[in-house]
């Protein structure tokens, strides 16, 4: 069976000629079916769908998981997805797809129809237009002085929503990379920061994280 080299950044799949696939950077969020909280509910952590077909999925992704755990991932305009962690990469993960037959084929008809519009989004209607970084990966500096990385979901030049370990409460002072901001609001699997200053963001350029 001949088969077909996909690649996004470190991350390398293989999948059969005939599987359909797409390269795409689609906002997503997950749980791990298996840990809960002490109050019995799930984490939700925000990650980035970086590849799908309709046997696999791969995610970017701060959240350590393990090999084997079951995943619950919710891909926007895809809707949800389970499955089973098949190799944990440097920034994320694969996800292997748990689905039968007639499941797998309705995948492929909306991933085929995310392949004709994830170049058509609506532009967002913000005072100051968010972007996905070409490196969606910084560091958060917590006001302990603890580090970590963080993933950046979305930036602008007034602020950027994170995903990291840590979900510091609101007014919360930190650095995201060299930049001097505070924690605005939670949302599922993250948090947003508003910079102290606004910082130069050019338009239809590679944004970089801070």
């Amino acid at each position: 069976m001949s088969t077909g080299l996909v690649e996004y950044s470190d991350v390398v799949f293989v999948e059969p000629r005939h599987d359909s696939r797409i390269i795409v950077n689609v906002a997503a969020q997950f749980s791990l079916a298996d840990r809960r909280n002490r109050r019995g509910a799930r984490r939700v952590f925000q990650c980035r769908a970086v590849y799908l077909s309709t046997r696999a999925a791969g995610f970017v992704s701060p959240a350590r998981v393990k090999v084997g755990e079951r995943i619950i991932a919710h891909i926007e305009r895809l809707g949800r997805l389970e499955g089973v962690v098949q190799c944990v990469l440097e920034r994320g993960f694969l996800m292997n797809i748990l689905a039968g037959k007639t499941e797998c084929e309705r995948l492929a008809d909306k991933i085929e129809w995310l392949e004709k519009h994830k170049n058509h989004d609506v532009t967002e209607r913000r005072a100051d237009p968010r972007m996905t970084p070409a490196n969606m990966y910084s560091r958060v500096v917590l006001p302990d002085g603890n580090s970590e990385t963080c993933h950046v979901l979305n930036i602008s030049a007034s602020g950027a929503a994170l995903s990291a370990d840590a979900v510091p409460e609101v007014g919360t002072v930190l650095i995201v990379g060299r930049v001097v901001g505070h924690v605005v609001r939670h949302f599922d699997g993250g948090f947003a920061v508003q910079f102290i200053e606004k910082q130069p963001v050019v338009i239809g350029s590679k944004v970089k994280a801070p």
